[in-house]
């Protein structure tokens, strides 16, 4: 696909933060400063994305949310995708992920334009923003079946390390889509991303660069185990 100077997808779900946040990083600078990131690196993965689809090679697609954007981290490419692309060289990444996001969004909007990519490899990480939030945590489970339906043999899911009913919910579908779909498990059930001492960003919620490590060594370790 040629570059047409146009974004191929937009990184932003169009949502604004939710009103307790934005009232609440007002007051204090650690949840200020990771706020203050949205906007520029969702700039960042829309920019990296036309370039990266002008280029050949093999291509890499992330669905997900603020974590594969890399919020709460030093730079964009220090969020969990962009450490997980630096093992794969010669490997093109295109990131659709944006902030926000929630299951609905990736298969409303992220996975149509994945499908229309035709990527060799496609990585998915998505359901905090269900699941954090009680009022998202209605319906959950029938979304999460929807997306692993959704989500082609192959595809590499992340899981959640959550140990509450709605988390364990989403787990059994992962873990049945795996038995039974081909799909391709990263074992966030992982002591390294169960613990989060010394990994948390300022606004003690998103990852650092420390805590995207951790989830891009999973990913990549699902990576070899499979093969690829």
């Amino acid at each position: 696909m040629a570059d047409t100077g146009e974004p191929v997808f937009s990184n932003r779900t169009g949502r604004p933060p939710g009103r307790i946040i934005t009232a609440v990083s007002r007051f204090v600078p650690g949840i200020r400063r990771v706020q203050q990131q949205i906007e520029p690196y969702a700039a960042h993965w829309e920019e990296r994305n036309r370039t990266e689809l002008s280029r050949t090679g093999p291509l890499c697609v992330v669905l997900g949310d603020s974590m594969a954007q890399g919020i709460g981290a030093s730079h964009p490419e220090r969020g969990w995708a962009g450490q997980l692309i630096g093992r794969l060289p010669g490997w093109r990444l295109v990131n659709l992920s944006q902030y926000g996001a929630r299951v609905d969004d990736v298969l409303d909007a992220q996975l149509p334009v994945a499908e229309g990519l035709h990527p060799e490899l496609l990585l998915c990480l998505v359901g905090s923003n269900d699941l954090m939030q009680p009022r998202h945590q209605d319906g959950v489970g029938h979304r999460y079946a929807a997306l692993v339906d959704r989500l082609p043999p192959g595809a590499f899911i992340g899981n959640q390390p959550g140990t509450f009913a709605a988390a364990l919910q989403v787990n059994g579908l992962i873990d049945d889509a795996v038995r039974h779909r081909g799909l391709v498990l990263a074992e966030l059930r992982d002591p390294r991303t169960r613990h989060w001492r010394g990994k948390l960003a300022s606004d003690r919620f998103h990852p650092n660069d420390r805590g995207y490590a951790a989830i891009a060594e999973v990913f990549s370790e699902a990576l070899r185990r499979a093969g690829r």
